[in-house]
């Protein structure tokens, strides 16, 4: 069933969440640049299609399909999603290795984490909810030393002492910005 009306609301749903937190951190022209690529036809066809409102349309494509063609379009032009990072390991050894995430784009990870949980969890969201994605998850990410404990670190701030503390840290700890 399509659902081009509901998905488009998903999206900017979003869209307005991981920019006010963007702002927040300091963000500004990545608040405002978010998923852009989300209305390009490879990315919003499947998303209207695959729609349920409680978790990623690219899950059903993938499920259906074998592949989320959309998912694969949208993580290599996002450089906020930890698999635009993966490439082979600098040593020549020919493994797969997460590089080193530079920190506006980590930062803009955390937002948008954050306004995911939000968005698929709706009323049942805490400041914990990233955490336990997270947790469940994290085995199979390739993410680089560094970029896995800073964001471990940011998720662990906003799980124990809420949003305020969570965008301080990013943005004094990895922004540098003083306010």
């Amino acid at each position: 069933m399509w659902h081009p009306i509901k998905h488009f609301r998903t999206i900017h749903h979003h869209k307005m969440l991981v920019l006010r937190h963007c702002f927040r951190c300091g963000l500004y022209w990545q608040g405002l640049t978010h998923d852009l690529s989300k209305l390009a036809p490879v990315e919003f066809l499947p998303g209207a299609k695959y729609w349920c409102g409680t978790r990623s349309p690219n899950d059903g494509q993938r499920r259906t399909e074998g592949v989320s063609t959309a998912w694969l379009h949208h993580k290599g032009r996002n450089k906020h999603h930890l698999e635009y990072w993966i490439d082979y390991d600098v040593t020549g050894s020919g493994i797969m290795a997460g590089m080193k995430m530079p920190n506006k784009y980590l930062a803009e990870m955390v937002c948008d984490r954050i306004a995911a949980s939000k968005n698929y969890l709706g009323d049942r969201y805490t400041d914990a909810a990233s955490w336990e994605y997270y947790e469940r998850s994290k085995k199979h990410y390739l993410l680089h030393p560094e970029t896995r404990a800073e964001l471990e670190r940011c998720l662990e701030i906003l799980r124990d002492q809420g949003e305020d503390a969570c965008f301080a840290h990013i943005r004094t700890h990895l922004l540098g910005k003083k306010r």
